[in-house]
């Protein structure tokens, strides 16, 4: 099997044994869930599904960047959700970040997830 890894610092670290993201060699690019941390802090951002949603999307962007690609480059998105009610306020901030034609997505609500955030979205790029 063929994998490269990379990081960014501008996103949160993993905390686990994962990688930020996965580069194949044909060019998939597979990003680990990303949740509404501030990587200068740590911590969840302050507010609601508006404001995690916006940390997430900035946390994906750095892990792309550092893939050597951007939301562009995306075609699949899979959003975790820990309440459905917040599906309308992410998909608001969802809607701003792509442009048709747009990633297949697929989007459920979870039981629970890392530090009671509200989101986490995962994407894979080409």
């Amino acid at each position: 099997m063929s994998r490269n890894t990379f990081a960014s610092a501008h996103a949160p670290a993993a905390i686990g044994p994962y990688s930020q993201g996965v580069k194949t060699k044909l060019g998939f690019v597979y990003c680990s869930g990303q949740t509404p941390i501030d990587p200068a802090t740590g911590e969840l951002v302050t507010g609601g599904i508006t404001e995690q949603t916006e940390q997430v999307f900035k946390n994906i962007i750095a892990v792309l960047e550092a893939a050597g690609k951007t939301l562009d480059d995306v075609f699949k998105c899979n959003v975790y959700l820990s309440d459905m009610a917040n599906f309308s306020g992410m998909n608001a901030v969802y809607a701003t970040k792509f442009v048709a034609p747009y990633p297949a997505r697929t989007t459920v609500a979870v039981r629970e997830l890392p530090k009671s955030c509200l989101v986490e979205i995962e994407v894979i790029a080409e």
